[in-house]
Formats: structure tokens, C-alpha cells, sequence
């Protein structure tokens, strides 16, 4: 049947690149089964998602809900159009995420010295140095695949508390000279207000120029799509997101709470900034989420409250112009 084109989401203006599938599974102690996480990450994608992190390459025994990491992979490829995204702690991770056929590799680097050593067990100074092995990597092996930082407790750490601003310029600039391609800032805490985000990924850009990467926010602390759109006012177009606001960090006490992908999509289109993203779609994608993980809290205050009447015909009408 051929869709009525009237219907179909606008030319997306930001990216919501969709984490839940990595930083939302590797955060609870159940583990998904293979077959749920596949019908999951193809309801995001029927959503219209088309960035999604679908896994992590880390030894199951530390991670058993990533164990079957290369087989997510294998499926997200199958599905047009989709950037297929992993997170790699280190070379061998990188490594075998290649080998699945990623597009792009994501690896955390943390502005905190005690967050890294919890984190990955590696000091700043040595994750650097994972980033060149990396980027040395991709270029001799894959050079179309994209590598990216995401700087980890950029904005305060439950662990070391205040962490330098400068600090993070610096690592950010550092990461870009080891060959990465973009770097972008995480709440990995939950420490961020709107005042501050503006000032960092302003001082982001003036350091690494293009280079900047997404904004990563949490909503520990209820500042997560303020802090989304603090990022989005200073020019930042690429935002990490967690379907039901699944996950955290568990080396992070207390992190609890990705922005939610279904919220933060609202928040655009009621702007009128087109996320390409079918909002009906994207929240019956909660229920391959729920059969996967029965029993498992998740969250959103637009999935409770339903679109406002009118919403969808609405936002069709206003974008007819982009469609």
C-alpha cells in the first residue's frame, strides 16, 4: 500500500539519535532476550528512527545483556537507511564491532579522573590514547565509519564532584587530535542546568569547531528537555535519547534517567522543529519494550497524557510546506 505522502513526517531539522537498545539495556539487571530486542529496534526504526545505538561491545561477563551484541548488529543492518551506532571502551571492542559491520562507534571518555577509572578502568590520559588506537584503526580497515566521544560526566560527577570546565575543553580537543570525528557532552550525572549546557557546548564549538558533537542529557533531576533545548538554542542538532527514559550509568551512583525519546520528540514538533518521527509510532514502540522487559519501570509524560486534540493534523498542516 502506498503511504499518503500528506501523512509522512517532515524533513527532519534535528537528529534524535535513539540510545536505549546500549545505554537503556546495559543499565538494568534483567536481560532481554535476542528476539524482543529485534522487534524493538525495528519498531524504533518503523517510528522513523534513524540513528540507534543498538549495542555495546564489552566481555558478557562483565555485560551478559550485551552478549549477543554482534547478532543485534547483524539485524539493525538489515533495516534501510539506519545508522547502525556502538559504543566501544577500548580497541578490542572496536575491533569486534567492526567485524559486525557498524557505521559508527561511539567510545565514552570521562572529564572525571575517578568517573573513568570506575567507568572503563582506565585513566583520561589512557582512553585518549584508546581514541587514537581507534581512529588509527578505522582508517587502515573502515575508513566510512564514523567515530565519535561521547565525553562522559561533563557537566559534575557523583563521584568526584565539580569537574572542570577547562578540563573538558581540553579532553574535547584532545579527542579531535587522536582522530575522532565528533565529540559530543554527557550529563552522564544528571548534574546539568540550562545555564550552564549553553555555556559549554558554546565553549564546545569555539574549541573544535564543527567537530561538536550531540548533547547526551539525563533527567535525574527533572532538567533533562531544558537542558535539550539549552543545547538546541546554542546550535546543537544532534540529541541522545532513551525510549521511555530507559537506563543511566551504572558506574554513576545515582544516575538514573535518559531524556525521554518520546518527550523530547513532543517538545520539537510543538516548536515546530521537525524530528522526521511518527509520535504514534514511536510510543507503540513502547510495547515490544515492555514484553522484553515485563515488569521493568519506564517513563514519559507525553505516553500518560496522550497528544493534545489536534496535535497530528495540526503539525501537517504547518509543515506542508517541508513535506
Amino acid at each position: 500500500m502506498t503511504a499518503n505522502p500528506h501523512t509522512l513526517p517532515a524533513t527532519p531539522e534535528v537528529l534524535i539519535s535513539e540510545v536505549g537498545p546500549r545505554d537503556g539495556l546495559q543499565s538494568v539487571k534483567a536481560v532481554m532476550p535476542t528476539d524482543h530486542k529485534l522487534r524493538w529496534i525495528t519498531a524504533l526504526y518503523e517510528a522513523g528512527l534513524r540513528e540507534i545505538e543498538v549495542a555495546s561491545f564489552v566481555p558478557a561477563k562483565l555485560l551478559p545483556q550485551m552478549a549477543d551484541a554482534a547478532e543485534v548488529v547483524r539485524h539493525a543492518l538489515t533495516l534501510p537507511g539506519l545508522t547502525v551506532m556502538a559504543l566501544v571502551p577500548n580497541l578490542r571492542g572496536a575491533e569486534a564491532a567492526l567485524a559486525a559491520g557498524v557505521h559508527k562507534l561511539t567510545l565514552p571518555v570521562s572529564a572525571s579522573a575517578a568517573h573513568s577509572l570506575a567507568n572503563v578502568r582506565k585513566t583520561r590520559e589512557e582512553m585518549i590514547e584508546e581514541v587514537r588506537a581507534v581512529a588509527a584503526l578505522r582508517r587502515d580497515t573502515a575508513p566510512q565509519v564514523m567515530v565519535e566521544v561521547g565525553i562522559s560526566t561533563a557537566f559534575g560527577c557523583t563521584l568526584q564532584g565539580e569537574v572542570a570546565e577547562d578540563d573538558v575543553m581540553r579532553i574535547a580537543a584532545q579527542c579531535i587530535n587522536a582522530g575522532a570525528d565528533e565529540v559530543g557532552l554527557s550529563d552522564t550525572t544528571g548534574y546539568a542546568n540550562p545555564a550552564q549546557v549553553k555555556r559549554l557546548f558554546r565553549r564546545l564549538r569555539v574549541e573544535i569547531g564543527a567537530h561538536a558533537g550531540a548533547a547526551h542529557m539525563h533527567n535525574t533531576r527533572g532538567l533533562g528537555l531544558a537542558n535539550c533545548l539549552a543545547a538546541y538554542e546554542e546550535g546543537v542538532r544532534t540529541f541522545d535519547a532513551s525510549l521511555g527514559g530507559l537506563g543511566g550509568c551504572p558506574y554513576a551512583p545515582g544516575a538514573s534517567g535518559n531524556v525521554v525519546t518520546e518527550d523530547l520528540a513532543f517538545m520539537f514538533e510543538a516548536m515546530g522543529v521537525a524530528t522526521g518521527l511518527d509520535l504514534g509510532k514511536l510510543m507503540a514502540a513502547r510495547e515490544p519494550l515492555r514484553a522484553g522487559l515485563p515488569g521493568e519501570p519506564i517513563y514519559g509524560m507525553t505516553p500518560e497524557a496522550g497528544l493534545p486534540k489536534g496535535f497530528m493534523q495540526k503539525n501537517v498542516v504547518q509543515k506542508g510546506a517541508h513535506v
